[in-house]
């Protein structure tokens, strides 16, 4: 995970896996607006092979994408982690509040979420949890909510 030498750079390399194109131009926009280099992609195995292939500080997962969902996706990138000894810091971006998506979320391998529809705060906020573990996530602000 980014450090907080790089966090504190201002400037990180982000993956954002989302399908709906409206979302993917929201969420881009706004992470490059406050001066991250974003990397998009559509699908959950784009997700995977883009996130194996190069050192991103942090992911941005959308949960519902075709081909392979959001979930499958983070435990595939854990799994390659742990063989190479990495672990990039994962953000679910859902709009579910289904019972137990918090929990399905975490047990993929997921570190956080923001719930869409997204919006600025939420991303920042994100941003500056990247790396810490889950107290001082809340310490932070991190919500204890279900995942939306």
């Amino acid at each position: 995970p980014a450090d907080a030498a790089v966090r504190g750079s201002g400037r990180l390399r982000l993956l954002l896996a989302e399908d709906n194109v409206v979302n993917q131009a929201l969420a881009a926009g706004l992470l490059k607006r406050d001066g991250h280099d974003v990397t998009i992609v559509g699908n959950g195995v784009a997700a995977v092979a883009a996130a194996t292939a190069g050192h991103f500080d942090a992911i941005f997962m959308d949960v519902q994408m075709p081909e392979m969902n959001g979930l499958d996706a983070s435990a595939a990138i854990r799994a390659h982690g742990r063989a190479m000894g990495a672990h990039p810091w994962i953000i679910a971006m859902t709009a579910h509040a289904m019972q137990g998506d918090r929990e399905r979320c975490l047990a993929a391998g997921m570190d956080d979420y923001v719930s869409k529809p997204i919006r600025p705060q939420d991303l920042r906020r994100a941003i500056a949890a990247i790396g810490q573990p889950c107290a001082e996530q809340s310490a932070a602000g991190r919500s204890t909510a279900p995942v939306h």
